[in-house]
């Protein structure tokens, strides 16, 4: 009976793990037919799906650089931090940029033509162009400023009718030597030596009464008729380079930021100009001296010697433009020998102004003597 049971259960046991058994393997059986099933529907929703492009990245096309303007180019022809190009601006007016150096005189400014109109000159503003602001006015007498390494220069015109009606004469003041004495120097010299206190004294009133000063390619356009100068324009001068000029006067100039020119003899004086605004040009090389006749030697030597001879003092003082006649002497001779030499300008002593038409190789001058107060000056140059 006890076996009977046992075997029973043994059986019933077999069953039960025979039933196991078979389910487990029904139960792998569907899980491989549902990952069989599911991979099938994805491949085909994948097939079905439409393909994606492919995602393709283009670089911006490249903005191809701007020419440079002709402005904008000259400073880049320099290595000079203070390069700077100047434009010209004004009616008619097609000059091309110009190189131009900050804390250096304008060089050479140009100065347009145009049929039946005189230049009246640059300003800093159109404005000012338009009113002929003196103040505003801008020449070789400035130092040259300007920002971002760029500057224009605004031009304008007048009549020939309107600059003849003014009727302008420039006043070339020749100096010469100078005196820190009030009484002056004793000898038969002493009207030459200006008492520096009255020198200070007459450039202070020229730079407060806001005159004009005219370079000499300028004053050769207004003797052609070709540029206006205001009426209170005026040339600063001193013959001979002597050493109180140097030590004395041209310091003064410089304070005052005056253009000069200073007529130097270069067999006797080599060195380089004292200051920025003091410009040496031409007493001659070797010609300050008394020919055979007891006049000077301009009144002496042929055309070919006179040439010569400024040739000599043109490569020292790397520069023709305009000379002084020793002793004031000249002849027909001495102005062949001056264009010989490719001088354009010569101021004598004589007496007077210069105005439109005139002789450009006789020029007139304002002689400044000692005792020469201010009252006397300021009739002078007006």
């Amino acid at each position: 009976m006890g076996i009977t049971r046992r075997r029973q259960r043994g059986r019933h046991a077999a069953v039960g793990r025979g039933r196991y058994l078979v389910g487990a393997i029904v139960a792998a059986v569907v899980l491989t037919v549902a990952a069989v099933v599911t991979v099938a529907i994805v491949r085909s929703i994948t097939a079905d799906a439409p393909t994606a492009a492919p995602t393709i990245t283009r670089s911006a096309t490249p903005t191809p650089p701007q020419p440079l303007t002709p402005a904008e180019a000259l400073p880049a022809t320099s290595t000079d931090p203070n390069a700077c190009a100047v434009s010209f601006a004004g009616d008619g007016i097609t000059d091309a940029p110009q190189l131009q150096i900050q804390g250096t005189l304008y060089d050479h400014l140009p100065i347009p033509q145009q049929d039946g109109a005189v230049f009246a000159g640059w300003y800093t503003t159109p404005e000012d162009a338009q009113t002929f602001t003196v103040a505003a006015r801008v020449n070789g007498a400035d130092a040259v400023a300007c920002a971002g390494r760029e500057l224009t220069l605004h031009g304008s015109w007048r009549s020939p009718e309107e600059v003849a009606a003014e009727d302008v004469g420039v006043p070339i003041l020749m100096y010469h030597q100078f005196t820190t004495k009030p009484e002056g120097e004793s000898g038969w010299l002493k009207a030459n030596y200006a008492y520096i206190g009255d020198f200070d004294a007459h450039m202070t009133y020229l730079q407060d009464g806001g005159f004009y000063l005219p370079t000499w390619d300028e004053l050769s356009a207004f003797i052609d008729g070709r540029l206006y100068v205001p009426a209170r324009s005026v040339i600063i001068t001193d013959d001979d380079a002597d050493s109180t000029w140097l030590e004395l006067a041209a310091p003064i100039v410089h304070g005052k930021s005056l253009l000069t020119t200073s007529f130097v003899i270069t067999s006797a004086r080599t060195e380089p100009t004292p200051n920025m605004y003091v410009l040496q040009r031409s007493h001659t090389h070797d010609m300050h001296t008394a020919g055979e006749n007891g006049r000077g030697r301009m009144e002496n030597w042929t055309a070919e010697q006179i040439a010569a001879d400024m040739e000599t003092s043109a490569q020292i003082l790397g520069v023709k433009e305009v000379m002084a006649y020793p002793f004031g002497h000249y002849d027909e001779t001495a102005k062949e020998g001056l264009r010989q030499a490719g001088f354009e300008l010569a101021r004598t002593i004589e007496p007077g102004y210069v105005h439109a038409g005139a002789d450009k190789l006789a020029l007139p001058t304002i002689r400044i003597n000692y005792g020469m107060g201010l009252d006397a000056f300021q009739g002078l140059v007006g």
